[in-house]
């Protein structure tokens, strides 16, 4: 059953049930338990969650309490929170899916999840989020990487389900051809996998979201923009010239080139981590 943390907000535990190498940089992990009874829908196709790493040499059992254990332990065996978009929660059979985008060996969500195994232990909070298409207007842009790609989809699928006419476009910015995935959508909608040859060409997404389709009136617009850091800095200002009022529009940075988690977490309050 769901437990809650003495400090914080509840944790879920969850077991591994299965995984799934989506394309070769894409792994899906499926988990599930009891504990996911308490795990609220908030109806955002944005919805994401904070993954807990704790150290298993340690014996801890959770749920966890992250201030004690942050003011106890070594900086080597403190606690490691990661966050991540849910690629989409099945209440009746109480499982949720996220992917994970891996770099290698490199990171500790992307290595846990690279090597899960059924009956892993995951143990998450939340969720947060607050994205979700409008299927009133008329217009919808999105634009993003390979980490935007939970939140995209499940925000196309939620536009398909819904009655309207939703149109748009989705830009979507890849390093590899082979990971390309095939998205389900509205028939209006039209989604636009981009190679970029050059990792550090960071206006790469930015030019062809300026190039692209637009109508006439931007306040007919709803866009959803996140990924890499600079790349949505970019994009930011793109949609700063095309006056796309900022009320119409969702933007974050999900990572940065050449930063840990850690790093990038702690930048975002400073001026170099603030988008917008």
């Amino acid at each position: 059953m769901t437990t809650p943390q003495r400090q914080g907000r509840t944790q879920h535990v969850l077991a591994v049930q299965a995984t799934e190498w989506l394309t070769p940089h894409v792994v899906r992990v499926v988990a599930g338990g009891e504990s996911l009874a308490g795990f609220a829908d908030n109806g955002h196709t944005d919805a994401y969650v904070k993954l807990l790493f704790v150290d298993p040499a340690l014996g801890l059992e959770p749920p966890y309490d992250l201030a004690e254990l942050r003011a106890t332990l070594p900086v080597e065996q403190r606690p490691v929170v990661r966050t991540y978009t849910v690629r989409w929660v099945d209440q009746t059979a109480q499982r949720l899916a996220i992917d994970f985008v891996t770099h290698g060996d490199t990171g500790v969500a992307a290595v846990w999840a690279a090597g899960a195994k059924p009956g892993d232990r995951l143990v998450l909070s939340g969720p947060g989020g607050g994205y979700s298409p409008d299927p009133s207007v008329a217009w919808h842009v999105f634009a993003g990487d390979l980490s935007a790609v939970p939140a995209i989809a499940a925000s196309l699928e939620a536009l398909e389900a819904r009655p309207g006419d939703a149109a748009g476009v989705a830009y979507i910015e890849v390093a590899d051809p082979a990971d390309v995935l095939e998205l389900k959508c509205p028939e209006q909608v039209a989604v636009r996998w981009l190679v970029n040859p050059d990792p550090d060409d960071a206006a790469f997404l930015a030019r062809t979201l300026d190039a692209g389709d637009w109508p006439v009136a931007t306040d007919a617009v709803q866009v959803f923009a996140h990924g890499e850091r600079e790349s949505v800095k970019a994009m930011r200002a793109v949609l700063r010239d095309r006056g796309v009022p900022r009320e119409s529009i969702s933007i974050s940075g999900y990572w940065a080139r050449g930063r840990t988690e850690d790093v990038f977490q702690a930048e975002k309050r400073e001026p170099i981590g603030r988008i917008d």
